[in-house]
Order: structure tokens, then C-alpha cells, then sequence
């Protein structure tokens, strides 16, 4: 592994590389609407991986260009705020920004979504 993607997973283990490799094989179907928008540099020209690790937590998605995490959250996350609030105060620690989705908001208004990533992208883009 060369520098570069030792920086991107900030510390993660080897147990949390291959978590992050076997959830990226059970993605949710809102997962896999986004990810079809975010693979091969269709966004600003910026690579997006999925499942990503970042020290002990996994994001469903992160671009290293632009220091971005993008959550999807479905109906699980209604009771786990406090837990998720901690862990993007710990990811936020990187000068990381996490965008986060709801399922509904993929699936009902994708191009919505897609335009406030490439805004946020070409924002984090050029202030870094």
C-alpha cells in the first residue's frame, strides 16, 4: 500500500479494510442508485470510493480530492443519533465534511442530490 492510500483510511486496521471489502458486496439499494452516479469520475472529475475506511469507522461513500463523506442513512439511523453524531465528530476531526442522505432522498430526487455533491465537491475542491 503506498503513502497516499495509507492517509486516506486514517489509521483504519486490517480488520476494518476487510469489513469495508465485504460490505461493499451487500451494498443497499440505495447504495447502489448513488454509486452508479459516483463511480469513473462522473462528479467534478473526482474518484469516490465505496465503503470506505476512515480509523475505526466505514463510510458508504469518500472522495480524498475533496475531503468528502457521503452517508446514506435508512431507517436504522432513526435510532442511533447519538452514535452517529459522535462518529462524524470523529471523522469531522480530519477536516473531512460528511453529507448525509436519507434512502427517500436517492430514490425520489437523485438529480437534487447529484447537483449538491458536485456544488459541495467544486466548493471543498477549492478551498483546500
Amino acid at each position: 500500500m503506498d503513502e497516499l492510500e495509507k492517509n486516506m483510511y486514517y489509521g483504519a486496521t486490517p480488520v476494518t479494510l476487510i469489513k469495508a471489502k465485504q460490505l461493499r458486496e451487500r451494498m443497499t439499494p440505495a447504495e447502489r442508485i448513488l454509486w452508479e452516479k459516483l463511480r469513473n469520475k462522473q462528479i467534478c472529475g473526482v474518484r469516490f470510493r465505496r465503503q470506505h475506511p476512515i480509523e475505526i469507522f466505514i463510510v458508504d461513500f469518500y472522495c480524498h480530492a475533496a475531503k468528502l463523506v457521503i452517508e446514506i442513512d435508512g431507517g436504522i439511523h432513526n435510532k442511533t443519533k447519538i452514535y452517529d453524531a459522535m462518529r462524524t465528530k470523529e471523522i469531522e476531526k480530519y477536516d473531512i465534511f460528511v453529507l448525509k442522505y436519507t434512502n427517500v432522498e436517492i430514490t425520489s430526487n437523485l438529480n437534487k442530490v447529484i447537483s449538491d455533491i458536485a456544488t459541495i465537491v467544486k466548493q471543498r475542491i477549492n478551498t483546500l
